[in-house]
């Protein structure tokens, strides 16, 4: 489902311009950012704008119609994060240097995995946010 223009406003302000999984910034980011259905529609999932996150083409790529995942360290089928319903921090840390996403929680963990939140190209881009002073974000 393509979603109007004002939808796509609406869920980018609600996150702040940043992907709500990877919290990439969207101002600075060379690909397209969407508001993608947390649960698919083709698992049961609405349209209505407690189901859309906004999110990076990467994250979103990688989650395509997960809504589960295995976490690594207790090999359980756990859901993936959830950005209307869970807190970021509750589930995720910064690494020291704040180039990677650390799952703190088997839901964490399976999302960093399934979503792949520390593939090359974010450590990279985080990096180069780090240095003009614009990371970690500070919401």
């Amino acid at each position: 489902m393509k979603t109007s223009k004002a939808v796509k406003k609406f869920v980018q302000q609600r996150a702040n311009g940043h992907c709500e999984y990877c919290l990439s910034p969207a101002d600075f980011s060379p690909g397209p950012f969407a508001a993608e259905h947390i649960i698919p529609t083709m698992k049961g999932g609405s349209n209505d704008l407690d189901n859309l996150a906004f999110s990076c083409q990467g994250c979103n790529g990688h989650k395509f119609t997960s809504i589960a995942a295995l976490d690594p360290l207790t090999m359980q089928t756990v859901r993936l994060f959830n950005p209307r319903h869970d807190v970021w921090n509750e589930h995720f840390q910064w690494s020291e240097d704040f180039t990677y996403i650390i799952g703190i929680t088997p839901v964490g963990r399976a999302t960093v995995e399934r979503l792949q939140l520390n593939r090359p190209t974010l450590l990279n881009f985080r990096k180069a946010l780090i240095a003009i002073g614009i990371h970690p974000p500070d919401f």
